[in-house]
């Protein structure tokens, strides 16, 4: 259902926002994406409205996050939750498995195709084809390849990218492991997400004992209870809920 005002007075609830494709827009390479000029301060306001029970989920490393919303240093799930930063600034990691086959298997691919790129994180490989779309089938099949003799690795398919990541890591588990500590804990978790790998946490978030919403950005199919339309409009919202003038 598209999202109705009624629906975003989130400052009582638990809220964990994706960062690609949610906060900033799409683009064409992961180091290149731009932070809008006023999201800073909107991420800013919002942590205080929540009481700092704002957090990014996210399939980038935190580091990447960091470095990005720098000096802001927020709660935040990495690689899927494979790692997570709390709010008290504690650092868990999940154990990972090894990626050096994977990447052995995967390297001529991607040397072999200028607009492949591969994606090195913790427990977590990205096969991404953003800049050759047209090799979609060519880069899930070969991780698919890649996969079929690895154990602890989960297959995982996103918008323009094909990723081998930790098998017990999901946005879902990350989500619920926040959930348990404070400030998020006993609030409504709300998460805002776009892709198909958002689709754990909106399962989580909307279960019958987390009681929460998920809230989908842009078209496709999705279990989250309420739609906006792109990340322009999610900006705006969380501006408007964070008390920015607008």
């Amino acid at each position: 259902m598209p999202l109705q005002n009624r629906d975003y007075d989130f400052a009582a609830d638990a809220l964990f926002l994706d960062f690609d494709n949610t906060l900033v827009d799409f683009a064409p390479l992961p180091e290149s994406v731009m932070l809008p000029p006023d999201l800073m301060t909107t991420l800013q306001r919002l942590q205080q409205a929540t009481n700092g029970a704002l957090a990014i989920i996210s399939g980038r490393p935190m580091e990447q996050i960091d470095h990005f919303l720098s000096p802001l240093r927020l709660p935040v799930a990495g690689v899927h939750g494979a790692e997570r930063r709390s709010a008290d600034g504690r650092v868990v990691q999940l154990q990972v498995p090894d990626i050096k086959r994977l990447l052995v298997y995967l390297q001529p691919l991607a040397a072999q195709h200028a607009g492949l790129l591969l994606e090195v994180k913790r427990g977590a490989l990205a096969l991404h084809y953003r800049r050759a779309p047209h090799l979609e089938q060519i880069c899930v099949q070969a991780m698919s390849d890649a996969l079929a003799h690895e154990q602890g690795f989960a297959l995982l398919r996103g918008s323009m990218v094909v990723e081998a990541k930790a098998a017990d890591a999901d946005k879902g588990k990350a989500i619920a492991a926040f959930m348990d500590e404070a400030p998020f804990a006993g609030r409504r978790p709300v998460f805002i997400g776009d892709d198909i790998t958002d689709e754990a946490g909106f399962a989580w978030v909307q279960s019958p004992s987390a009681g929460g919403l998920g809230i989908k950005v842009g078209p496709g199919p999705s279990l989250a209870y309420a739609r906006i339309a792109n990340p322009a409009a999610v900006r705006s919202m969380l501006a408007q809920v964070s008390g920015q003038p607008q």
